[in-house]
């Protein structure tokens, strides 16, 4: 199978594949331990790093630095527990990982419905390993369907809106 200039056989896109997800699992492992030192050297030096709240942290050593503080406070024996749900190689050394899951504490045994989030990776390989350069949290918000009531809701409270102020 070629990608890019790569030739790249079934077998070793398996590995890649188990390396990229090994990857991912190793910064789960890190949160568990509460070690951002061990956390922040998942990702790349210069990573872009999105959190649940939309607030964005650049490079690893704010990465390293922002999650010292939330280990030894309100993230403290925090552990992270989710799935991996997908994996997408865009080149044999870009990969975009699709996971969910969220932090739990030492007396919950699953992600809280209200903390359930969805999580994108983008790996890329760094000399013999992996590493994350991009990484983006984002809370499950569901919006009601379209025919239930709270979708109607909604929409009668926007259309309410629309004429109140002149935009219908």
């Amino acid at each position: 199978m070629g990608v890019g200039r790569y030739i790249v056989g079934m077998e070793d896109r398996a590995a890649d594949e188990q390396a990229v997800r090994a990857q991912v699992q190793a910064s789960w492992a890190a949160w568990g331990a509460n070690d951002a030192e061990a956390y922040g050297r998942c990702f790349a030096e210069d990573v872009d790093y999105v959190a649940f709240d939309g607030s964005v942290v650049r490079g690893r050593d704010a990465v390293v630095a922002g999650h010292a503080l939330l280990f030894a406070s309100v993230l403290r024996r925090t552990a992270l527990r989710g799935e991996i749900e997908a994996v997408r190689f865009v080149t044999g050394d870009v990969a975009v990982v699709q996971a969910s899951g969220g932090a739990v504490w030492p007396w919950q045994r699953g992600v809280p419905a209200d903390r359930l989030s969805r999580q994108t990776y983008v790996v890329v390989r760094a000399g013999a390993g992996w590493s994350i350069t991009a990484f983006h949290n984002t809370r499950v918000r569901p919006t009601p369907a379209p025919g239930s009531l709270g979708f109607r809701v909604f929409a009668w409270v926007v259309g309410l809106r629309l004429r109140l102020g002149g935009y219908a």
